[in-house]
């Protein structure tokens, strides 16, 4: 559609900007509101992720927190292990869902594990962290 008031407007092409990527999620506002209030502070850290597996998971009862906070834990564990392990990087497969690639070419679906820890605690954050770090 062409309107001549709005000029001529094109889609830009390439790949998206990954630190602008990068910032849009590790925001995890549900995520962070909940470990505030638990006087837990996130602070991009592998030993953020150690407190955050010692929190009481009070958001079982609620399926939709649940779900939220699991999509935002994983978003943070993606999170840490983007800046602090190595080669690693946010990617976003053909489906739209981010997953975290490390140097090696593995490919970790970080949400997938947060939705597991939010509804079992299992297997924790800390522990997802350790073994992609050794990777």
């Amino acid at each position: 559609m062409n309107i001549p008031f709005l000029g001529n407007r094109r889609q830009k092409t390439g790949v998206p900007d990954p630190e602008g990527i990068a910032e849009l999620l590790a925001e995890c506002e549900l995520l962070r509101s909940q470990a505030d209030r638990a006087g837990v502070r996130l602070d991009d850290s592998p030993a953020s992720l150690e407190a955050l597996d010692q929190l009481v998971p009070r958001w079982r009862d609620n399926e939709e927190t649940s779900n939220w906070l699991g999509n935002d834990a994983g978003l943070y564990l993606g999170t840490v292990i983007v800046r602090t392990v190595p080669g690693a990087a946010w990617e976003i497969r053909a489906d739209g869902q981010p997953v975290v690639r490390i140097a090696s070419g593995r490919e970790f679906d970080v949400v997938d594990a947060g939705h597991e820890w939010a509804a079992d605690g299992v297997p924790e954050l800390s522990q997802l962290y350790a073994e992609v770090a050794e990777a």
